[in-house]
């Protein structure tokens, strides 16, 4: 479940490059970060309560992510990044590369930690974490392939990013409210519901008006 967090986040940041290969590779990049990330998290694992700073940067930073979205959304500035990314794809890549590495390490702290709350056993942690990153690979697909078919669901996926920005930051040891998985996946199908029943209404609702 907690997978489907860095799921989310991953399919909406690749959708800045202009290609689907391009989206498959930085995931594939975004997979083995993922997997280096669990290692070196669950081999500290007892001092992870410490690192709860990483979740104030990460819940700021999809913040800024889902701001700069609907800022670019409200100018209509697409085309014109488009244009300005032409030359660019390598940077434009790579750029994209390094913030899926960056939520991976903080996706990692969370995922490892819940993970610890069920079982002390490093080995049996290591192994779920490993399922779940393929299972985050799957679902990042699944949702890319979504998006591609119904463009509504991109702004969608950056109101979830908002909600997971602040469950991250109200998880902190200060605060200490932790949102259950299974109310997050609940979250994830009424939105997903409601933005599909919208796209294929919205003709209706035009031919109306």
């Amino acid at each position: 479940m907690l997978s489907v967090d860095n799921a989310v986040v991953l399919a909406a940041q690749t959708q800045v490059l202009p290609s689907k290969l391009q989206r498959e590779k930085s995931l594939f990049y975004g997979l083995w970060g993922a997997y280096l990330y669990r290692f070196l998290v669950i081999g500290i694992g007892v001092y992870l309560i410490n690192f709860w700073p990483i979740k104030i940067i990460g819940g700021i930073y999809l913040l800024y992510l889902v701001f700069a979205f609907f800022r670019d959304r409200k100018k209509k500035r697409h085309r014109t990044e488009t244009k300005s990314h032409k030359h660019k794809h390598l940077s434009l890549f790579w750029s994209t590369v390094l913030q899926i590495e960056f939520m991976d390490a903080i996706f990692s702290v969370d995922s490892v930690l819940a993970a610890l709350a069920v079982s002390s056993n490093p080995v049996i942690v290591l192994i779920g974490g490993m399922i779940g990153i393929l299972v985050m690979r799957f679902v990042a697909e699944g949702i890319m392939f979504l998006m591609r078919q119904i463009p509504e669901l991109k702004p969608m996926a950056y109101v979830l990013i908002a909600i997971i920005a602040i469950k991250l930051m109200i998880s902190i040891p200060s605060i200490n409210i932790e949102m259950p998985p299974s109310l997050f996946g609940v979250i994830v199908l009424v939105l997903i519901v409601v933005t599909v029943g919208y796209h294929f209404a919205k003709p209706y609702l035009k031919g109306r008006n």
